[in-house]
């Protein structure tokens, strides 16, 4: 089968643990949902395309939304490069550059 990896990112990983528990639920489950049938069939309301190789996995709990940037790398992985709370209606452009410099820094 054509199973797909999601991986985070070392920073990313404590930014994510700071999310409330619902949120980390969330988290997980669209990740899991990402694994099994990998990014091109798993859409909205759960992930979209923020720009270039970036896409953004939508959480959302009791105490707001949150956001976890990723995109795919060698192989079938999946990298999570940044996580937030939003907090705003459109993602935060500091959000956007702070993934992109991170998966700059992978290659």
């Amino acid at each position: 089968m054509n199973e797909w990896t999601v991986k985070i990112h070392g920073l990313a990983e404590p930014e994510l643990l700071a999310l409330p528990a619902d949120m980390r639920a969330r988290f997980l489950h669209i990740s899991d949902l990402l694994e099994a049938f990998g990014p091109m069939k798993v859409g909205m309301p759960h992930v979209r395309p923020l720009e270039g190789k970036l896409w953004e996995m939508r959480m959302k709990g009791r105490d707001g939304i949150a956001r976890a940037v990723y995109a795919a790398v060698q192989g079938r992985t999946l990298l999570v490069l940044h996580a937030f709370v939003k907090k705003t209606q459109t993602t935060p452009r500091a959000a956007i550059e702070t993934a992109r410099k991170r998966l700059e820094a992978e290659k």
